[in-house]
């Protein structure tokens, strides 16, 4: 079953035009939208920045986009995702695809729910001007109803 973004992604797990003063306030941000969904709690936050501290940069996976996430714990209360456009990208000191000025944060019960989301991001990411008008938006609204266009076609 293909998963909908606009689903997993809520209204208050939105932020545009987010002022961050590094790549640990960008995780924050995005933490902080998991956890007003109810789909975290705020140890998944620390978890999504000790997994860069250990591993390198390894979620900006994208020029200018990070994907922001860890793996199943108990600090998961639902698979949930969270968006943090900012307003002045920050570096993660990934070599080609910094500086950041998306972050997507990703919550998932398990394994299985892990890979779906990330192969519906994926097909939303691969749009160039999908993410152009994505990367656009004003606000939640906006994302939302961009999301909606996107999985519609």
């Amino acid at each position: 079953m293909a998963v909908d973004l606009a689903e997993e992604l809520h209204r208050e797990s939105i932020t545009t035009g987010a002022h961050a003063s590094d790549w640990r306030e960008a995780i924050r941000l995005a933490g902080a939208g998991l956890v007003a969904s109810g789909a975290t709690t705020d140890a998944y936050t620390d978890e999504m920045i000790a997994a860069v501290d250990e591993l390198g940069p390894y979620i900006v996976i994208a020029p200018g986009l990070a994907l922001a996430h860890s793996r199943p714990s108990p600090a998961v209360t639902a698979t949930g995702l969270s968006w943090v456009s900012l307003a002045s990208p920050v570096e993660f000191g990934h070599k080609t695809n910094d500086p950041v000025d998306l972050v997507i944060g990703l919550a998932a019960l398990d394994h299985e729910g892990h890979i779906e989301v990330m192969s519906a991001l994926a097909g939303v990411l691969a749009d160039d001007e999908g993410l152009a008008r994505l990367r656009a938006a004003a606000g939640p609204d906006d994302v939302l109803a961009t999301l909606h266009e996107l999985a519609a076609v």
